[in-house]
């Protein structure tokens, strides 16, 4: 099953544990100390980032590949009545090309990590396109340890950083695991990516 098919029926059967009100607190702490600018929620889900960051004045546009996910995500942003802080695009996040940049801010929590090695490259090379220098590219992604994942569905850490290794600084990596429902917890990091 593809991962498109796979995310899709999650959203069908309402499968969805990664819908919270808020975003991460990491994410809240980070947007606390920026001034608000133009976003890019990529895998943007029910939108729970984007409109928050929409609440908080930011100009945010999110991108999802699920027609299900981006449907509630527009209803959530109109009840929360910042419908004209925030537009919802059904697009691969490997290729945007209806949006133009520059972008502050880029925030990935948990859709990268489904990538393939030329995936990741397109993903890549959309963010330098998008972000403008000094912009924060901020990453929550679930990582391999040793070959607990054999799954492939896990982004090794090396390859992300070489890849990110161009184009961007890596200020600081917050390493963690994660739990969801009753599965086993696995290994997951938070990256904060400075555009160059």
């Amino acid at each position: 099953m593809s991962v498109y098919d796979r995310l899709r029926e999650r959203y069908e059967l309402g499968q969805v544990p990664w819908d919270h009100e808020l975003p991460p607190p990491e994410v809240v702490a980070e947007l606390e100390q920026m001034l608000p600018g133009r976003a890019l929620d990529l895998g943007c889900g029910y939108g729970r980032a984007s409109v928050y960051m929409a609440q908080h004045n930011w100009q945010v546009d999110g991108v999802d590949f699920i027609d299900l996910a981006l449907q509630e995500a527009a209803r959530r942003a109109a009840e929360a009545e910042v419908s004209e802080r925030v537009r919802f695009w059904q697009t691969a996040v490997t290729h945007m090309p209806d949006l133009s940049g520059p972008y502050d801010f880029a925030l990935d929590v948990g859709c990268m990590h489904n990538f393939d090695a030329a995936q990741m490259q397109a993903y890549h090379g959309e963010l330098c396109r998008l972000l403008r220098p000094g912009a924060l590219y901020l990453l929550f992604a679930h990582v391999r340890s040793g070959d607990v994942e054999g799954d492939g569905r896990w982004i090794d850490e090396q390859d992300l950083l070489a890849l990110f290794s161009d184009g961007f600084t890596l200020e600081k990596v917050e390493h963690g695991t994660t739990q969801v429902e009753d599965r086993p917890a696995w290994h997951s990091a938070w990256f904060w990516f400075r555009r160059l």
